[in-house]
């Protein structure tokens, strides 16, 4: 499974992606650790590595999860520069999905992010035909509003110690984005 964009792929992880992933992951530990669920060295593991790329692939297939890894084409080569996480997909009545999505230390602040989001709207609301995706971040990060509003996001509300970050429960912002929303804002970003 792969979705494609300007200069971007978006797929399920694979075992041949473990260098390129634990190199990212480890030299943007830094980095991501602010905003990220508190994780150790033996998360970098190739054991869990396996484990990971095994889940993909089963959430992908039972409809649930679909994580997927953020590639930029250059010269014919893909060079891993985060991911994107569409989870807890839900069906009958509620019909949306959660969004979450990390990026490499060396690739943030140059609009990737942004490309990769937009690449993911058409999978939600055309293939998975879903109503509705959430998105949610700390108060602070600038960076990621703005990924989410560039796509046509808008604030919903605020959640108190909604996640666990760095091993501390912290409040986040929530953005949301409707299948209305979205046609909308495609139909007046194409003119």
């Amino acid at each position: 499974m792969s979705l494609q964009g300007k200069g971007l792929l978006l797929r399920l992880p694979q075992m041949s992606d473990y260098e390129q992933w634990y190199t990212l992951r480890h030299d943007s530990r830094n980095f991501l650790k602010p905003f990220e669920p508190r994780w150790t060295e033996a998360d970098l593991s190739r054991r869990v590595f396996t484990m990971r790329v095994r889940r993909a692939r089963e959430e992908a297939e039972a409809g649930t999860d679909y994580s997927f890894f953020v590639f930029r084409q250059q010269n014919g080569y893909e060079v891993l520069v985060g991911g994107v996480t569409l989870s807890n997909v839900r069906r009958r009545a509620a019909q949306f999905v959660n969004l979450g999505y990390w990026m490499g230390e060396p690739f943030a602040g140059k609009g990737i992010m942004t490309e990769a989001v937009a690449v993911c709207l058409p999978f939600v609301f055309e293939t998975l035909d879903l109503h509705r995706i959430h998105a949610a971040f700390l108060p602070g990060n600038m960076a990621s509003r703005r990924v989410l509003e560039k796509n046509g996001f808008v604030e919903e509300g605020f959640a108190e110690k909604y996640l666990q970050i760095n091993g501390r429960w912290e409040d986040h912002v929530l953005f949301g984005l409707t299948r209305e929303r979205y046609e909308s804002w495609r139909y007046i970003n194409r003119s």
